[in-house]
């Protein structure tokens, strides 16, 4: 029986909890530092992502037989690679690997290096340079930090204004701090837009349900970008015929990639995709599981995750095949007011108790308090209830979401519409 570490306290995570407590070969589960969803099924400890040196005590203190990381920044610094220098048996890359995420200058050099199929660029350090850069080109044009920056360091720019005040953000008023020290100016690319996210183990690749998600705060992608307010899987018109043009055109290649230049990847590749006239073109890749995908993701899953994650860090993931449940699956975030901005903290969070049983309410930013479940963070909580298609789903989780209440919550009306109208 397998004692589990969840790392990260969102809810991705508690999405993972979730599924990993299904298990029949997960005896316990303990997340770090967790929120007040994950304490209902696992055992929070007050340890942060990014003390890593903490979390590799712990583990060994208690015997943890397998790690999983949720966050792109431990990853960044190299949790993985001192998990693995001590013999901790660890899900996620190494920081080799993840610069995939962690750079975008590199993934888009390892793309070009290796013709997997991405957007046009240019890269700058000089504020000046991208500026003249940006002048000679077509718009709408789409402004990149090269680092970690929450899910935020992408701005589509429709005219010159708007793509100069980006780089000036970026480059001169350093709102992502380093992140911006270097700069990717790149075409926009025109199409649908997919999440493919596959497991693998270095070698066998083996892809999951797509899905979509909304990165716009607003109905009608209206708004800044957040961290996502919701995602339905899977997409009418994305299916298997498509999956596998990914997989050999894109999956693939960069895993072998990845592998020549001596970056063996291990874990969960998530590539973020635009299905254009021309075919599947990468826009990013993640180095971990996606938030909000995995939590519309997961629920439709009928295979043990616990065994798909061993598998891959025992390198044996070829030959196997992941099971799905039939249907559809859609996931609502409920956001704190006046996210991505400001938001106040500590509200009480009421009628989580009263949605039906087959909603599952995935917790984000959460605490207890005083015996209750109050707010703790910008995205709140996650939605998600399963159906027959998307209509369905769609409509169990927006008849359930009035049931909870916090004050200032908001949350978008849209999510899954398109593929209903579609």
């Amino acid at each position: 029986m397998l004692k589990v570490l969840v790392v990260g306290g969102g809810a991705r995570e508690h999405a993972l909890v979730w599924k990993l407590s299904q298990s029949p070969a997960v005896a316990q589960i303990f997340t770090a530092p967790g929120n007040a969803g994950t304490g209902l099924i696992a055992e929070n400890v007050g340890i942060k992502p990014a003390d890593i040196g903490t979390l590799a005590r712990f583990v060994e203190e208690r015997k943890i037989d397998l790690t999983v990381v949720g966050p792109e920044a431990p990853l960044a610094a190299g949790i993985a690679d001192m998990f693995q220098a001590r013999g901790l048996p660890v899900f996620g890359p190494t920081k080799g690997a993840a610069e995939i995420e962690a750079s975008k200058v590199f993934s888009k050099e390892l793309m070009q290096r290796h013709g997997i199929p991405t957007a046009r660029s240019e890269m700058f350090t000089s504020f000046g340079e991208a500026k003249d850069y940006v002048n000679s080109q077509p718009f709408p044009i789409v402004i990149k930090a090269d680092g970690l920056a929450a899910g935020k360091g992408a701005i589509v720019a429709g005219s010159a204004e708007e793509a100069l005040e980006a780089l000036s953000e970026v480059m001169e008023r350093r709102v992502f701090g380093d992140a911006g020290n270097r700069v990717l100016v790149e075409e926009c690319l025109n199409g649908k837009e997919v999440s493919l996210l596959a497991l693998t183990d270095g070698e066998a690749v083996v892809p999951m349900m797509p899905a979509c998600d909304y990165k716009r705060v607003g109905d009608g992608d209206e708004g800044p970008n957040t961290g996502g307010m919701g995602s339905y899987c899977p997409p009418g018109f994305f299916g298997g015929d498509m999956i596998e043009e990914v997989q050999r055109t894109v999956l693939e290649p960069t895993v072998r990639a990845l592998a020549e230049e001596g970056r063996r990847y291990k874990g969960v590749l998530y590539a973020g995709l635009m299905i254009t006239a021309d075919g599947p073109k990468v826009i990013e890749f993640n180095a971990r599981f996606g938030d909000p995908e995995t939590q519309a993701i997961l629920p439709l899953l009928k295979g043990d995750l616990a065994e798909l994650m061993m598998a891959v860090f025992e390198e044996r993931l070829d030959g196997i095949d992941i099971a799905w449940s039939g249907g559809a699956c859609v996931g609502v975030v409920l956001a704190s007011g006046g996210y991505p901005g400001k938001y106040e903290t500590g509200l009480p969070i009421n009628g989580l108790d009263a949605v039906d049983k087959d909603i599952v309410v995935f917790h984000a930013g959460t605490k207890y308090s005083d015996g209750s479940i109050v707010t703790d963070g910008g995205r709140v909580l996650t939605v998600v209830g399963t159906g027959r298609d998307i209509s369905d789903a769609r409509e169990r989780v927006y008849a359930n979401i009035p049931r909870i209440q916090f004050e200032g919550c908001h949350y978008r009306r849209d999510i899954g519409l398109r593929e209903v109208a579609r």
